[in-house]
C-alpha cells in the first residue's frame, strides 16, 4: 500500500482505499495488533530524558548538521522519515534543528511497529504525520524521501532503498564501544558484554549503501535519581538485569552516563 495524503484527516491509497486519522493523531495500518517489549512507560522515559536534560541533544545536532552538509542544500525543503522512530523525540528535535539552524521546511514522518511509541509521539508532536506500521513493508511510495533516519533501531535495507530519493541520504546510528558502559558493567559479568560492537552492523550498512561520512559522538551527561530511573526504564539493557542489579541501579544517588554513538551517512550505491 503506498500512502500519499488526501486531506486533513485522511490518507488514500492508489487503490483508492482512505485511512483516517485517530482523534490522537496518528495512522495504523497494521492489519492486526503487535505485541511488543516496548511499553508506554519505556516510551515516557525515553522522553523524560530527551525532553528534560537533553540525553541526546549532541546526536540531533550533529545529525542535523551532516544533513545540511550533504543533502541537496539548494532545496528549500526536505522530507524526513524516522524509521523506527520510538515515541518521537528524535525527528521533532532534529526537524526542528534543521529549521531554526538552517531555514529548512522539513516534513517529517515517523513510523514504528509499537503503537505505543506511536501514540506517545502524536499526544507530544502534533506537527509530524505518525504511522504505526511495519518497517519491513511500509506504506510510501518509491523514492519517496530525501533522509531516512534509523536511530539504535533494526533496519530493512530493501525497503529503505525503495523509498529512498535517487539522491537521498541514509542515516543510521548505532551504539559505539562505551555506549551506557556504566550500566553494562553492572548487569554484566562477561568482560566482552561490558563494552559494545557494532562491526557486524556496520558491514551489512556498508553491503547496502555506500558510506559518505561517518561521525562518533562520545560524552557523559551526569544524571541524579530520578533521572536513573527514567534511564533504566527506557533500556532495553534493563530487561537482561536481576532483581538485585535494577535494585543496585535504582538506589543510585547521581551517576555519570557515557553516551556513545556512531553516526553513519550513506547513499544508494
Amino acid at each position: 500500500m503506498r500512502l500519499f495524503p488526501f486531506e486533513s484527516k485522511s490518507f488514500v491509497c492508489s487503490n483508492n482505499h482512505t485511512f483516517d486519522f485517530s482523534k490522537q493523531g496518528y495512522i495504523n495500518l497494521m492489519p492486526r495488533p503487535v505485541k511488543s517489549m516496548y511499553s508506554r512507560n519505556l516510551f515516557q522515559a525515553r522522553r523524560k530524558l530527551i525532553t528534560e536534560i537533553g540525553f541526546f541533544e549532541p546526536l540531533s545536532q550533529a545529525i542535523a548538521e551532516m544533513i545540511y552538509k550533504h543533502a541537496a542544500i539548494e532545496r528549500e525543503s526536505l522530507s524526513l522519515i524516522d524509521m523506527g522512530c520510538g515515541e518521537g523525540s528524535h525527528l521533532s528535535n532534529i526537524c526542528e534543528n534543521m529549521r531554526s539552524k538552517y531555514q529548512k521546511i522539513v516534513t517529517g514522518v515517523g513510523i514504528d511497529i509499537s503503537k505505543e511509541g506511536i501514540l506517545e509521539a502524536s499526544r507530544s508532536y502534533a506537527n509530524k504525520i505518525w504511522t504505526v506500521g511495519d518497517l519491513a513493508n511500509t506504506p510510501f511510495m518509491n523514492e519517496q524521501f530525501d533522509v531516512i533516519l534509523n536511530i539504535l533501531s533494526p533496519s530493512n535495507y530493501n525497503e529503505f532503498n525503495r523509498v529512498l530519493k535517487a539522491d537521498g541520504l541514509f542515516i543510521k546510528v548505532v551504539p559505539q564501544s562505551s555506549y551506557l558502559k556504566e550500566l553494562r558493567e553492572i548487569i554484566y559479568n562477561q568482560p566482552e558484554k561490558q563494552s559494545y560492537s557494532n562491526v557486524d552492523i556496520v558491514e551489512r550498512f556498508n553491503e547496502n549503501f555506500q558510506v559518505m561520512d561517518s561521525s562518533r559522538i562520545c560524552y557523559t551527561i551526569p544524571l541524579g535519581n530520578t533521572f536513573i530511573q527514567s534511564l533504566v526504564q527506557m533500556t532495553p539493557l534493563a530487561w537482561e538485569a536481576t532483581k538485585e542489579q535494577v535494585k543496585l541501579l535504582l538506589d543510585e544517588d547521581s551517576a555519570q552516563i557515557t553516551v556513545d554513538l556512531e553516526i553513519l551517512i550513506g547513499k544508494k550505491r
